[in-house]
């Protein structure tokens, strides 16, 4: 039964604002130097003709949505175009409902056609993946909730019951076992309340950064930022540290996390995790680094609060089993975490953790919250290296979910300058402080952007569609 505040979506804009980083960030096996982050503003309308614009942000992750040996600039033009394609298709969208409602129905019935559409135009080419399309997505998605907010003038962290939605969870989750029911369920029966205001802010070391002096090559820019890890942890505070590893080199991943260990000692951090970008085959090559990192430095074993996502993406294609390293540390999904479906398949195979993204749609990380909550798993909200506006629904969401310790955040890392102009707003979500992040500034409806203060001179929009 449909609600009268539900809505539609009548018209969009995207625009495409080029962002390049300070110091090359690694990807699995390619380096990124610069991203493009997709902005779409969208205007909705309910059933009595009140409209509202909402606006939605995230980074076009190349190499992280489509790891491939094709070039760069390939891929980077085809989601791009992929994106412009999904912003059409949105205002063509016939449906109205609650948002999460609209952007359920869109992934499931519009966006398998549409990518199928756009990869037979590919001509026999290295087809799109879905979570490339996801991302795609996301932008006009979190739009759509930003925009619903703004119509009735609330947070939308406030309109995820049972008094906005017409569908509960059951009619968009199955769960595992009689002892867990989603029957008179929303979103909100699932959120921290209240919400923390400051989050812990997890650090990316990233497989190019330099720790030490030693490892300095002369070409690291000159800009008043930190270079090397340890002026980092003093200068932000900083209590949390992520690993990126090689996941194919056991002897460097070992080094190197002993290394960047023993400086988090050193400087007073708490929690280690390690990411091994997704390109292990088997359990025994993490299980071998944790077994000797427990055997010969004990304290650094007992910091690592988990291990993120060794394994390929295409989980159903690699059913690994995985228990045997999820009994020695918690064992978190992220690219292969597409929906709650694979959260699922995910756990059958022993996953403990689930690290949710904005940018795989916001209405998709909240459903995979929801699964995961009820059924025992614990979360986390990692980074797509979220600048500008895409970093508030991102803290957003660390902040009502709960996570098993804050929120990764690393865009004050890569392009620091990237988000001047939402920092003058923001100040305490683009730095972080004491080792942590501030979203006391956000207020007022939607996501809390307060984007009419925010002087960001956009460039034209790349395609506008609808009324």
């Amino acid at each position: 039964m449909s609600k009268p505040a539900d809505i539609r979506c009548i018209s969009s804009a995207l625009h495409f604002l080029p962002v390049h980083t300070r110091m090359p960030l690694k990807f699995g096996p390619e380096t990124v130097t610069y991203v493009t982050c997709a902005r779409a503003r969208v205007r909705v309308a309910d059933a009595s003709g009140r409209t509202a614009e909402g606006w939605g942000e995230t980074p076009l992750s190349v190499t992280w949505v489509w790891p491939s040996a094709l070039p760069y600039e390939e891929r980077h033009t085809a989601l791009k175009d992929f994106t412009l394609m999904l912003a059409r298709a949105w205002t063509e969208f016939a449906a109205s409902g609650h948002p999460i409602e609209l952007g359920h129905d869109f992934q499931k019935h519009a966006l398998p056609q549409l990518l199928a559409e756009a990869n037979a135009a590919r001509a026999g080419r290295e087809p799109m993946p879905w979570l490339a399309a996801l991302v795609c997505c996301s932008v006009l998605d979190l739009a759509v909730h930003d925009a619903y907010g703004n119509l009735h003038g609330r947070r939308v962290y406030e309109l995820y019951g049972s008094e906005w939605m017409s569908r509960s969870l059951a009619d968009f989750l199955s769960p595992v076992g009689t002892d867990v029911s989603f029957a008179g369920k929303f979103p909100s029966d699932f959120f921290v309340s209240p919400a923390p205001q400051r989050l812990r802010a997890w650090h990316l070391v990233g497989g190019l950064d330099p720790l030490d002096e030693s490892e300095l090559k002369g070409t690291e820019p000159k800009d008043g930022y930190p270079v090397l890890l340890a002026d980092w942890i003093r200068r932000d505070g900083l209590k949390c540290l992520k690993i990126k590893l090689r996941g194919n080199d056991t002897a460097w991943d070992f080094a190197r996390t002993v290394k960047i260990g023993a400086i988090a000692v050193a400087h007073g951090v708490e929690w280690l995790t390690a990411d091994f970008n997704c390109t292990v085959m088997e359990p025994a090559y993490v299980n071998e680094i944790l077994d000797r990192l427990r055997d010969e430095h004990p304290r650094l074993y007992g910091m690592l609060l988990y291990v993120e996502q060794p394994f390929p993406y295409e989980l159903e294609k690699h059913r690994i089993d995985v228990r045997s390293v999820a009994a020695r540390k918690p064992l978190f999904l992220d690219e292969s975490a597409h929906d709650w479906e694979h959260v699922r398949l995910g756990r059958e195979l022993g996953w403990t953790g689930v690290a949710l993204k904005t940018c795989k749609t916001q209405t998709g990380a909240l459903l995979s919250a929801c699964w995961a909550k009820a059924h025992g798993m614990t979360l986390m909200v990692q980074d797509l290296t979220n600048p500008m506006l895409a970093q508030i629904p991102h803290c957003l969401l660390a902040a009502h979910t709960g996570t098993i310790q804050g929120v990764e955040t690393n865009a004050m890392q890569f392009y620091p300058e990237a988000s001047t102009a939402e920092a003058q707003v923001h100040p305490g979500l683009y730095a972080r402080r004491d080792g942590c992040v501030d979203l006391g500034t956000l207020r007022g409806a939607g996501f809390g952007y307060r984007v009419e203060e925010i002087r960001r001179e956009l460039p034209a929009a790349a395609g506008e569609f609808g009324k």
